[in-house]
């Protein structure tokens, strides 16, 4: 008996949408394992780390704060992945975003009119944007690969936001801390659930998964990117022209990352410090995939990527786990869904060895 990899003769559209399934339920068991070889009760963890976060609505709403980044960067994202232009950058232009929206909440201290908010989202998703034409320019002017760009500027954006809050923006009320003043109320989001820290803010990324799902789907725009992401050469033979899809693939992923930015300095954070995000430029890559690069799916990809971070929390807490836990998880992720998403395209047959015909038997 023996196995071997077989092309099908069409893609499997049960293993297109069933492969993300299947991988979650992969990282689960291993993490049992995982957990086993730690010396940790496997039935304690796994309550631990997937059960205990959201037992209660405090917990549900942690759930939806972290959700709302990586869905709201995920869409974004998944925009130019359709169209095969690759913005790796998304963590740097968060950190863009919140610097842009941070300017504008400490140049309106102690003011309390209701335009900050809406002016702290434009400036944030300005920023994002700004940062994300770097490599759209190099891409489109000089063909440039977007994906080295974008991922160096994010360790020059990080170097700027730590630049800021150790340097111009420092509280000088702050004991020598590198952080900002904290924000005014009326730079902060509104808390939409009492006893919990739910904000506005997701309504903001629910808004943009519309938004996301009507460009993408619906939109002729929307069918130009994938077109050129299915086969490049019928989009050029249509006359779709690729450089506008390059502007508009990391651009899209810029403002969603920048209103990202915002949303958490003016959330959860309140104000600006050296690092204002956990991952979730990077994180959010994972979350386009796990959801197909379909809005729908990455709302849902982006809540069990959410409940990563809060078991890998609650795991530190609780079971005295490291803090890379929620890292080796969300590879795990990664690691099956690539591995899985082989039978998309191909199957396992078991076939029985042959025994070589001796000739003239």
């Amino acid at each position: 008996m023996r196995l071997q990899i077989e092309p099908r003769p069409r893609p499997s559209h049960f293993m297109k949408y069933g492969s993300p399934l299947v991988s979650a339920l992969l990282m689960a068991v291993s993490g049992i394992i995982i957990f086993t070889i730690l010396g940790k009760n496997p039935l304690v963890a796994f309550h631990t780390f997937f059960i205990e976060p959201i037992n209660d609505f405090y917990g549900l709403g942690e759930l939806l704060i972290k959700a709302s980044p990586l869905m709201l960067i995920g869409v974004g994202l998944a925009i130019g992945f359709r169209a095969n232009i690759w913005n790796i950058g998304a963590e740097g232009q968060l950190a863009v975003g919140a610097i842009a929206g941070g300017g504008i909440a400490l140049y309106f201290f102690q003011s309390d009119g209701f335009y900050i908010i809406p002016l702290m989202f434009i400036a944030g998703s300005l920023g994002g944007m700004a940062w994300a034409s770097i490599p759209a320019l190099l891409k489109t002017r000089f063909n440039t690969n977007e994906i080295l760009v974008s991922l160096m500027l994010n360790y020059v954006a990080l170097l700027l936001l730590s630049y800021m809050v150790h340097g111009p923006w420092k509280d000088p009320t702050g004991y020598g801390f590198p952080q900002s003043r904290l924000f005014e109320p009326s730079a902060l989001l509104p808390i939409m659930m009492d006893g919990t820290r739910l904000h506005v803010g997701i309504l903001v990324s629910l808004l943009f998964v519309l938004v996301g799902w009507i460009f993408l789907l619906k939109s002729f725009i929307g069918y130009q990117i994938q077109v050129a992401g299915l086969a490049h050469k019928a989009a050029h033979y249509a006359g779709f022209k690729h450089q506008s899809l390059v502007w508009v693939g990391l651009l899209s992923g810029g403002m969603a990352a920048g209103l990202a930015g915002v949303m958490e300095i003016s959330g959860p954070i309140g104000q600006l410090l050296p690092q204002v995000s956990p991952g979730y430029g990077y994180a959010a890559i994972i979350v386009a995939f796990v959801g197909r690069l379909h809005p729908l799916g990455i709302l849902l990809s982006s809540l069990l990527m959410a409940l990563l971070y809060l078991g890998g929390e609650s795991g530190q807490m609780n079971l005295d786990l490291p803090s890379a836990v929620t890292g080796i998880f969300q590879g795990m992720l990664l690691f099956y869904l690539l591995a899985t998403d082989l039978l998309v395209n191909y199957r396992i047959r078991i076939k029985s060895w042959k025994k070589p015909s001796i000739a003239g038997a």
